[in-house]
C-alpha cells in the first residue's frame, strides 16, 4: 500500500463534501488498503452490507435508539456525496472489510441522557439559589458561569481556516480550495489534499486544543484503540476516513492505558440500530443539523455531474422555471453561463461557485427578482430528495406494518408537502383516512387535516402530507403500544382515556377513535367518558365536551361505525347543561360572560346536530333547548351579551318573530338601561361573526332602534361603550359596513321608497327580481357540485 505518511492512511474529510468524497475515492484506489475504518457507531457494522443492495438509495441515515426508550435517539446521515458513503461503497465493491470506529451508540445515547439530567439539576439548583436571594452568592454564580464558558464556545475549523485565508464565507473558501480542484486532488498526488488538511488541522488543534468539543477526547481515544486493533490484524494496510478535525489526535502517539482510562466508567444504554431514509433538506444547516451544509442539492449536483457542472446546473434551473410557466429560453442558459464565468474571473475564483451561478440566474433568468430565485434555492440548491432503504433493513414490527399499509393504500411517503383529497365513500380513500387518523393519534404527524374545498359533508376530507425523517423515531416510539398500526393506536387511545384530566379531552378522544375506526378502544373511552361526565358538575366543562361528542355521532353514516353508544352520553350531557346553564350565567363579570356566550354558541350548534331528523336523540331536545334560551333571554340577572345572543339564536331558529325581537331590543335600549349593558346586549345579538351585520341591513326596525339608541347615549357614557361597539361592528365585512353607513346616512324608512329604488345603490329595489335570481342558479350548482336532478329542488330552496 502506498502511503503519504508512516502508519495508517488517515483521510481527513468534511462529512458532506463532494470534493472530499472524490478525493477519498481517488486515495482508496491508489492505496488499496486491506481494511477501511470509518467514523461512525460500531453497532452499525452489521448494516454495512445493505449499502450494496439496489433498493438502497441515499440520502439515508443510521438511526440508533434506546430499546426501552425509543424517543432517545441519534442519527448519522449520509448522502451520495458523503465521503463515508463513498468509502463504504468502495469497500463493498472491492471486497474489503469496512468497520465503524467512533464511540459506540450505547455510550453516546446514555451520555446524552446523563447530560440532560445534569443540566436539569443545575437549572433546578440555580432556581433554588435565586429564591434564596443574591447575598453572598455572586462569587459562586460567577464560578459556575466560568465553567460553562469553555464548553459553550466551540470553534468551527472551516470558519477559522477561511478567515485566515482572507475569506468572509467558509463555504466559498471550501469550494475554492477543495470542490473546484477536480477529482484527483492537487496535481497528480491523490494524497496531497489530505496532507494539507492534516497540517491545517494540526495547527488549529495546537492553538485551540479541543476547541470546546470536550467529548472529542473520549471519542478519539476509542478510535485510536480501534485503529490499533485493526493494525494488529491487517498491519499498516489500514485506511481511516474521519472528520479532518480528528486526524491530528489520531496521529498522536498515546499510551493504550491512557486511552482506556478515558473510556472507563462511561454510561451505557441498550441500543438498536437501523437504516432510515433521509432528505437533502434535513442535511442542510438551516434544519439544525450540527454538521449540516448550506446547499446539499448543489453539492449533490457537483458530485454527480460528469463534466461541465455549471452548464448542467443552468439547464436544471431553466427546466424548473419553465415548469413554473416562466419564459426561459436556451439563450438565457447560454447568457447565464457566460455571466457566471465572467463573475468568477472578476472575483479571482478558479471556477464559478454557487454565489456566481446564483447571481447569474438572478440577473438573466429571474430579471433581477428574488421571488423565482427563492424557488430555485428551495427546489434545487437545498432540494427535497428522499432516500430509500431496502425492506431487509432491521425495523420494529410497527414500521413494517406501516410500510405494508402504505404500499397497499398507494400512499408513498414524500418529502415535498402535498395536499390529498379523500372521498370516504371509496374503499381506498377510507383506508387512507383511517391510517392517517391512527398515526395522528400515535403522535406520528405525517398528515395534518385541513379545510376541504368544495363539499363540506362528512364524506370528504383534505389532508396536508409531508414525510420528515424524524417520523421514523416517532414510529419506533409508538412501537411500545403494539406491533401493528391498529393495535398500537388502540392501546394508545385506551391509555390516553385513562390518563385524561378534562372531560373535553375524553370527548375529543372519542371523536378521534371514531375517525380512526378503533372499535376495541371505544368501549374503554366511553366508560371513562361516562364516569367523568357523571362527576363533573362544571357547566363550562360540559359545554366544552358536548360539541366533539355530537360531531362523533355524524361519522356513523359514512364510516359505518356504530355510534349509538355515544347517543345516551350526549343526551345526558345536553340535559345537564340545560339544567345548569341558567344558574351558571347569573351574576358573572364581563370576561366570564364572554366565555359563557361562546359556550352557548357551541351548545346551540351541537343541539342542532343532535336534533336533526334521523338522529338517534329524542325529538324534543331542540324544544327543551329553546326553552333554556327563552329563560336566558328574559332574566335581568343574566349579562347582556348572553341575553342578546339567546334572542338572536331564537330568531334564527324561527322560534321568535321579528316583531318580538324588535320589542325586546327596544326594551333593552330604553333610557332606563345602563349604556354598558345595552352595548353588551347588542354585541350578543349582532356580534361574534354571526351574520348580525346582514340582519341589520335587511331589517329597518332593528337598525333604526340601534341607531336611535346610539345617538342618544350620554356623552359621559359614550366613551365607556365605544370599545365594545367598535369590536362589534369592526368584525363586519367592509361591504356590510359601507352599506350600513349608507342606510344610516339616508335615514329611516328610505329603503322602500321610490327614491331608494332609483338611487343607483346596488342591492336595493322595491321587490325581488326572479329572473336575475334564476340566472345565478347554474353557477351555484356547478360550485356546489350538484347534479342536474337537483336543479329544480335547489332553485326552490334559493327562492
Amino acid at each position: 500500500m502506498t502511503t503519504f505518511m508512516a502508519g495508517p492512511l488517515l483521510l481527513g474529510v468534511r462529512h458532506h463534501g463532494p470534493g472530499s468524497a472524490r478525493a477519498v475515492r481517488a486515495a482508496l484506489e491508489a492505496a488499496t488498503p486491506e481494511v477501511v475504518l470509518i467514523e461512525g457507531p460500531p453497532e452499525a457494522d452489521a448494516l454495512i452490507p445493505l449499502a450494496a443492495e439496489k433498493d438502497m438509495r441515499p440520502p439515508v441515515a443510521l438511526l440508533a435508539h434506546v430499546v426501552d426508550e425509543p424517543g432517545r435517539s441519534a442519527f448519522w446521515p449520509l448522502a451520495e456525496f458523503s465521503p463515508e458513503w463513498v468509502a463504504i461503497r468502495w469497500a463493498l465493491e472491492h471486497g474489503v472489510p469496512a468497520r465503524f470506529i467512533d464511540l459506540p451508540a450505547t455510550h453516546t445515547l446514555a451520555w446524552g441522557n446523563e447530560e440532560e439530567k445534569r443540566t436539569a439539576e443545575e437549572e433546578k439548583g440555580q432556581e433554588k439559589k435565586g429564591k434564596r436571594g443574591e447575598r453572598g452568592e455572586r462569587g459562586e454564580e460567577s464560578g459556575a458561569s466560568d465553567r460553562f464558558v469553555d464548553a459553550d464556545v466551540r470553534i468551527d475549523p472551516l470558519a477559522v481556516l477561511a478567515e485566515t485565508a482572507g475569506y468572509d464565507d467558509p463555504e466559498r473558501w471550501w469550494e475554492d480550495v477543495v470542490e473546484h480542484r477536480g477529482g484527483a486532488g492537487i496535481g497528480a498526488d491523490p494524497f496531497a489534499p489530505f496532507t494539507a488538511l492534516e497540517e491545517a488541522m494540526g495547527a488549529l488543534r495546537e492553538a485551540y486544543g479541543v476547541g470546546g468539543h470536550d467529548r472529542d477526547l473520549v471519542r478519539e481515544a476509542y478510535m485510536r484503540l480501534q485503529m490499533r486493533a485493526a493494525q494488529r490484524e491487517f498491519g499498516d494496510e489500514v485506511a481511516v476516513v474521519c472528520g479532518a478535525w480528528h486526524v491530528p489526535a489520531l496521529r498522536q502517539k498515546t499510551a493504550v492505558a491512557a486511552d482506556r482510562a478515558l473510556l472507563k466508567g462511561l454510561p451505557k444504554a441498550k441500543a438498536d440500530m437501523t437504516w432510515v431514509p433521509w432528505t437533502h433538506r434535513r442535511l442542510s444547516r438551516a434544519s439544525g443539523y450540527g454538521a449540516g451544509i448550506d446547499s446539499p442539492g448543489w453539492y449533490g449536483h457537483l458530485f454527480a455531474a460528469p463534466d461541465r457542472p455549471v452548464e448542467r446546473w443552468m439547464t436544471k434551473v431553466a427546466r424548473l422555471l419553465r415548469d413554473e410557466d416562466r419564459m426561459v429560453s436556451s439563450a438565457h442558459v447560454i447568457e447565464a453561463v457566460r455571466l457566471a464565468d465572467t463573475l468568477a474571473a472578476m472575483r479571482g475564483r478558479p471556477l464559478p461557485g454557487l454565489t456566481e451561478t446564483t447571481d447569474a440566474v438572478r440577473a438573466v433568468m429571474c430579471e433581477g427578482s428574488d421571488v423565482p430565485l427563492g424557488l430555485v434555492h428551495d427546489r434545487l440548491v437545498v432540494g427535497d430528495v428522499l432516500g430509500e432503504v431496502p425492506q431487509s433493513a432491521p425495523a420494529v414490527p410497527l414500521q413494517r406494518d406501516l410500510a405494508r399499509a402504505q404500499k397497499r393504500l398507494r400512499l408513498k411517503p414524500e418529502p415535498m408537502e402535498r395536499e390529498l383529497q379523500l372521498d370516504l365513500r371509496g374503499e381506498t380513500d377510507a383506508g387512507r383516512s383511517r391510517l392517517l387518523h391512527r398515526l395522528r393519534l400515535l403522535g406520528i404527524a405525517w398528515g395534518e387535516p385541513t379545510a376541504s374545498r368544495g363539499s363540506t359533508g362528512t364524506f370528504r376530507e383534505t389532508w396536508r402530507l409531508r414525510w420528515e425523517p424524524e417520523l421514523s423515531v416517532r414510529v419506533a416510539e409508538a412501537g411500545v403500544w403494539g406491533t401493528t398500526v391498529l393495535s398500537a393506536a388502540t392501546g394508545k387511545a385506551e391509555a390516553d382515556a385513562v390518563a385524561a384530566h378534562a372531560l373535553a379531552d375524553v370527548t375529543a378522544l372519542a371523536e378521534r377513535c371514531l375517525l380512526a375506526e378503533l372499535p376495541d378502544a371505544l368501549p374503554v373511552v366511553m366508560r371513562v367518558l361516562a364516569d367523568r361526565a357523571a362527576l363533573d358538575a362544571d357547566v363550562g366543562h360540559l359545554a366544552q365536551a358536548l360539541p366533539a361528542l355530537v360531531r362523533s355521532l355524524r361519522y356513523g353514516d359514512v364510516r359505518g361505525t356504530d355510534t349509538h353508544a355515544l347517543t345516551d352520553v350526549a343526551v345526558g350531557l345536553a340535559e345537564r347543561i340545560f339544567v345548569g346553564l341558567p344558574p351558571a350565567c347569573a351574576a358573572i363579570d364581563a370576561e366570564a360572560a364572554e366565555h359563557m356566550r361562546r359556550h352557548v354558541d357551541a351548545v346551540h350548534g351541537a343541539v342542532g346536530l343532535l336534533g336533526e331528523p334521523g338522529a338517534a336523540a329524542p325529538g324534543g331536545i331542540r324544544e327543551r333547548w329553546h326553552s333554556v334560551l327563552r329563560v336566558l333571554a328574559g332574566r335581568d340577572t343574566v349579562p347582556g351579551v348572553i341575553r342578546g345572543r339567546a334572542v338572536r339564536l331564537l330568531l334564527d331558529d324561527g322560534e321568535l318573530g321579528q316583531d318580538e325581537a324588535a320589542r325586546l331590543m327596544g326594551l333593552v335600549l330604553s333610557p332606563g338601561t345602563e349604556p354598558g349593558d345595552a352595548a353588551a346586549w347588542i354585541e350578543g345579538f349582532v356580534g361574534g361573526g354571526s351574520g348580525g351585520g346582514m340582519l341589520l341591513v335587511h331589517d329597518d326596525r332593528l337598525l333604526g332602534l340601534v341607531d336611535a339608541w346610539l345617538t342618544g347615549v350620554p356623552t359621559e357614557a359614550f366613551t365607556d361603550v365605544l370599545p365594545l361597539l367598535r369590536r362589534t361592528f369592526s368584525a363586519y365585512e367592509a361591504g356590510v359596513r359601507r352599506t350600513l353607513g349608507e342606510l344610516v346616512r339616508r335615514g329611516p324608512g328610505a329603503r322602500g321608497s321610490a327614491e331608494a329604488a332609483t338611487s343607483g345603490i346596488p342591492g336595493f329595489a322595491p321587490d325581488l327580481d326572479p329572473g336575475r335570481a334564476d340566472a345565478v342558479l347554474p353557477v351555484l350548482s356547478l360550485l356546489l357540485g350538484l347534479d342536474e336532478a337537483y336543479d329544480d329542488e335547489f332553485a326552490g330552496v334559493v327562492r
